[in-house]
């Protein structure tokens, strides 16, 4: 990269923290003030950033702008779609991208299993929010008072015993899933129905859509569906950089290691996706015993299947 543009980019995250004189600006950059002052105008002659009445300067409302626009026309979907197809085609299990509007959340995407026995959803469908594994994530990033808010207005329907009760009991949940930074819906909306979800950040890092992995139990226990999470937070984490601009960071996308979280309060290390063994922890408090993804079987103790999974998860 130039020299020249190589320092009139490095001023834009200075000034993002806050406003800068000449002195200041020409310190940080290393150069002498003429320098600075010479980038500084062509930046400000693109409205990039502003000259104070004080004299020091500011980022100017053209960037803001610019922001404003590229965001307005990011296209999560387009951006998450070859993710999601990858993902199917490795997992085979339904994979979904669900976002927030309007106070609801609802399916953007879909790849359909290659199972014959496949799920009941469609792109544009709302999802039950007191359980899907997608909503959780969702609600999750909301400032706490709009959480609470959220969580106080919705109804609790008890789709199956192991549905979300009440709003004490959704906000319990909507906080450890914001800690750990995944959600799990196991059997809550329908009984045969199992989900594993991780979220999609924007540049900010705030959440802005939510993927998931869900599947019958007649299908993969979901033992062996939980074995899956580093491989979909891989996913959502790839999908993040694409639809925020940033470079992957060092390590390697197949076979790293993804650090676990908690189903229901107990500990899940993470591991890696191909061939290594993923240790386990607890559903619903059976233990599960950690596996492989390709092709070895995961022990523990099976969760009742049901013969009717009909059902998004």
């Amino acid at each position: 990269m130039s020299q020249t543009v190589d320092r009139a980019l490095s001023i834009l995250p200075l000034l993002a923290e806050g406003p800068a004189d000449l002195g200041g600006v020409a310190e940080r950059l290393d150069v002498h003030k003429s320098t600075a002052l010479r980038l500084l105008r062509t930046l400000a002659e693109h409205g990039l950033v502003y000259r104070q009445h004080d004299g020091r300067y500011r980022l100017g409302s053209r960037l803001f702008a610019l922001a404003a626009q590229a965001v307005e026309h990011l296209d999560v979907r387009g951006i998450a779609h070859p993710h999601l197809v990858r993902l199917g085609e490795t997992c085979g299990h339904t994979v979904h991208l669900a976002v927030h509007e309007e106070g609801e959340v609802v399916y953007l995407d879909k790849v359909d299993s290659r199972y014959p026995v496949r799920m009941y959803s469609r792109v544009g469908k709302t999802v039950p929010m007191t359980v899907a594994a997608v909503a959780k994530l969702i609600l999750a990033d909301l400032p706490e008072p709009e959480r609470r808010a959220v969580a106080e207005r919705l109804d609790y329907p008890r789709y199956t015993p192991r549905s979300t009760p009440d709003a004490a009991a959704y906000l319990k949940e909507l906080a450890r899933v914001r800690e750990q930074g995944w959600a799990t819906d196991l059997g809550g909306h329908e009984e045969s129905i199992n989900c594993v979800a991780a979220p999609v950040r924007g540049a900010d890092g705030r959440v802005v859509a939510a993927l998931s992995v869900s599947a019958p139990n007649v299908v993969v226990s979901a033992d062996d569906l939980l074995s899956l999470l580093p491989l979909v937070r891989r996913t959502a984490d790839a999908v993040s950089r694409e639809y925020a601009g940033t470079p992957e960071q060092g390590g390697t996308v197949s076979g790293s290691p993804v650090p676990g979280g908690t189903v229901s309060g107990t500990p899940v290390p993470g591991g890696t996706v191909s061939g290594t063994p993923v240790p386990g922890g607890t559903v619903s408090g059976t233990p599960v015993p950690g596996g492989t993804v390709s092709g070895s079987p995961v022990p523990g103790a099976p969760v009742a299947a049901s013969e009717t999974p009909n059902k998004e998860a």
